[in-house]
């Protein structure tokens, strides 16, 4: 993997990942798979998803997708001279990245006056539950906290009718990622009128809101206003999602198809619409097969998806087609499955570039890369305790 990709349209930027879990990380390979240097500046105790997914060449399957095609410097913050070398690093750098608190890098020494000081170009991403100066600053937060804060556990349990769980996903994690993006990209291209960088402070709570296309309806209490939910079918095909509302399902079944109106006379509202239901359900399960279920719904013009499981999501067509999952390097010989980028330009390259990285697998590379650094220098770096490497895995 080469740090400056010829055809890559972040080609030539540095970047500093001091991010863990998601939030952070999520921005840093996205970036990283569009072609920035991204070096990921990890503790020596490790980011905490180390420890999840299946571990494939050292490497757990949670870290993997997250990190992917970085590099990784590990460094003690707290050690006596891991200050300056951070600071040395910051010169060199065109984005830092962080999702601690609000008060963590300030803390360390590494507040973004001190950094804006050190290097006015520097943008600086701070991804926090609750941003910064807020009554709530101090609060940790990861993506649950804010699917629960934000409403989204709530209206799952009225609209499911069912018991409090979160979401199967970290959503608040990743849009707060999106929008961290979007901000630091604009920064970047300010950059270039200004000559300055600056400091984004965004936090997921308002990245979930604003990214919430139905939060309209409680703000307003409106709920009864929107379109009736989605219906799920058993089919020949299996279990099928029909977007779309009823009652233009149901005539089009009528119109196209020539379903029968089972409705009887002297039947109440509800009566009517459990006897249509019925027969919906009915004409779906006498699908035998996709293509008849396919056919049935081309013709009404419906939308509509098989409820597939998740470990089967490589064989759906499209995702087959783009290539939206890749193998790439397992670092045992073998490859791996990891979410493709993306990203899918007329004129540059976009996508994943290697492997996620060992606990301070480029300490000397990105040292020597970054800063001019020879590699006794480094290893006296290692001997001091400002730097660190998984001996383990990188034997």
């Amino acid at each position: 993997m080469t740090n400056t990709p010829t055809g890559y349209p972040l080609a030539g930027l540095k970047v500093l990942d001091f991010s863990r879990v998601l939030a952070g990380p999520f921005a840093g390979r996205m970036l990283c798979d569009l072609g920035a240097d991204v070096v990921k500046v990890e503790p020596p105790d490790g980011d905490i998803t180390r420890i999840w997914g299946r571990v494939k060449g050292g490497v757990p399957g949670y870290y993997h997708q997250q990190n992917a095609g970085k590099r990784n410097i590990c460094i003690d913050l707290r050690a006596a001279g891991a200050t300056e070398l951070v600071f040395d690093l910051v010169r060199q750098a065109d984005i830092l990245i962080e999702n601690y608190r609000p008060d963590v890098m300030p803390r360390l020494g590494f507040g973004f006056a001190v950094l804006h000081d050190i290097n006015p170009r520097l943008i600086m991403l701070s991804i926090s539950g609750f941003g910064a100066g807020g009554p709530e600053s101090h609060r940790p937060a990861y993506a649950p906290v804010i699917h629960a804060e934000a409403g989204l556990i709530d209206r799952a349990m009225r609209r499911g009718n069912i018991p409090a769980r979160d979401l199967p996903l970290s959503v608040a994690d990743t849009n707060a990622s999106l929008h961290g993006l979007v901000a630091v990209l604009s920064a970047v291209i300010q950059r270039q009128h200004t000559g300055l960088g600056q400091h984004v402070d965004l936090a997921m709570i308002d990245a979930t809101l604003v990214t919430d296309d139905q939060v309209h309806f409680d703000l307003e209490d409106s709920e009864d206003t929107g379109p009736l939910r989605n219906d799920y079918y058993q089919t020949g095909a299996g279990l099928i999602l029909v977007s779309g509302d009823f009652r233009a399902v149901y005539n089009g079944l009528v119109e196209q198809h020539g379903l029968v109106d089972p409705v009887e006379p002297g039947m109440d509202k509800d009566q009517r619409i459990a006897a249509r239901r019925a027969a919906v359900e009915a004409f779906m399960a006498a699908l035998p097969d996709r293509r008849a279920v396919e056919a049935a719904m081309a013709k009404m013009n419906i939308a509509w998806g098989d409820v597939r499981a998740p470990s089967s999501v490589g064989e759906q067509a499209t995702v087959a087609f783009r290539k939206s999952i890749v193998q790439i390097d397992d670092r045992e010989g073998g490859t791996r499955p990891v979410p493709q980028s993306p990203y899918r330009f007329s004129g540059a390259k976009a996508g994943v570039r290697g492997p996620a990285p060992h606990r301070g697998e480029h300490n000397a590379e990105v040292l020597k890369d970054w800063l001019g650094i020879h590699a006794a220098d480094v290893d006296a770096l290692l001997t001091r305790g400002i730097l660190h490497r998984d001996d383990k895995t990188l034997t």
